[in-house]
């Protein structure tokens, strides 16, 4: 399905917030990028990552107006991981106890808010494809065997 959208202004990436601080990210290294992130990203990158994943995202614009009315867009978050050599990213969602704190009159259901949730992962995952195979040409740091974790 398509979501027939305007494009969102990008997220503006900070570089107060250290990406280790994510629950949902396991980030080594504190170089981040996010000034030549955002560059990427103002160069076409989230326009073009948006469009791409508007084509084909489950949201409807009923849902797609809950985003929008709860910003959840400029929560997203954008990072190099140096140590695996990838850009991540952390996807804002909606909490688990969303029917206590009323977040929103159109969410009734977990149904939307596993929806919403899903899709603004996917939204982050196409983002980061997108810089990485269209935007940036920037290489992992070479690590030692030695350092590699144990599995």
């Amino acid at each position: 399905m398509t979501l027939d959208v305007a494009v969102p202004d990008r997220p503006t990436l900070s570089a107060a917030v250290e990406a280790a601080e994510y629950d949902d990210v396991d980030v080594q290294g504190d170089e981040y990028r996010r000034g030549e992130l955002s560059e990427a990203l103002a160069d076409g990158a989230w326009d073009d990552a948006f469009r791409e994943w508007a084509a084909d995202t489950s949201l409807d614009e009923d849902t797609w107006d809950i985003v929008t009315d709860l910003d959840l867009i400029g929560e997203f978050d954008f990072f190099w991981d140096s140590f695996a050599g990838r850009v991540g990213y952390h996807a804002p969602g909606l909490p688990e106890d969303w029917r206590e704190r009323e977040i929103h009159a159109d969410v009734e259901s977990w149904e939307t808010v596993s929806s919403i949730n899903a899709g603004l992962t996917e939204l982050g995952q196409v983002v980061c494809d997108v810089l990485a195979d269209d935007y940036l040409d920037w290489e992992a740091q070479e690590v030692d065997a030695g350092d590699l974790p144990d599995f």
